[in-house]
């Protein structure tokens, strides 16, 4: 059996955004009925990511948990926010006329540094489902983050319960 739902969630200008999805999956794995299988939590936009991490309960002045903050300053040290044109090869000047035939402005298209981030760490979890229960550990949540900060947007992440 399969059953699949789909969550959307808003996501920040500005800054990296991490969304605890935990109880939404919870309670999409509850309708669907199935006991003993696997829950996939993907994300089709490529400068997005899901994960499993442990929550880290304090903050930083930023707004992000501590750790969520600690994930974010690693990569700025691997991969740097695109903070000019030029920096990356990417977008290249045939991308940019797709983008801008598509609605998208050049801002929006110098988020090399999300695209990077995103292929480094994957766009889905697959988590055991065991006797109804998502196999998270004592400590684990799941999060969608968005890694894009140029701008806010509305976001969509899948859930599909395969058992």
């Amino acid at each position: 059996m399969v059953y699949r739902e789909s969550i959307e969630v808003m996501s920040n200008n500005g800054i990296e955004t991490f969304h605890n999805i935990t109880d939404q999956a919870r309670e999409i794995v509850a309708r669907s009925g199935i006991k003993d299988g696997i829950v996939s939590v993907y994300s089709h936009h490529t400068t997005c990511s899901v994960i499993t991490q442990e929550a880290a309960f304090d903050m930083s002045m930023t707004g992000l948990e501590t750790l969520q903050q600690d994930f974010v300053d690693v990569f700025e040290d691997i991969i740097p926010t695109c903070r000019r044109e030029g920096m990356y090869l990417h977008p290249g000047p045939k991308a940019l006329v797709f983008a801008a035939e598509h609605g998208e402005d050049a801002r929006g298209c110098h988020n090399t540094d999300a695209h990077l981030r995103s292929a480094l760490i994957g766009r889905s979890e697959n988590i055991a489902l065991i006797d109804g229960r998502m196999d998270l550990g004592d400590f684990g949540y799941i999060y969608f983050i968005d890694f894009d900060k140029t701008r806010a947007r509305k976001r969509t992440v899948q859930v599909t319960v395969i058992g």
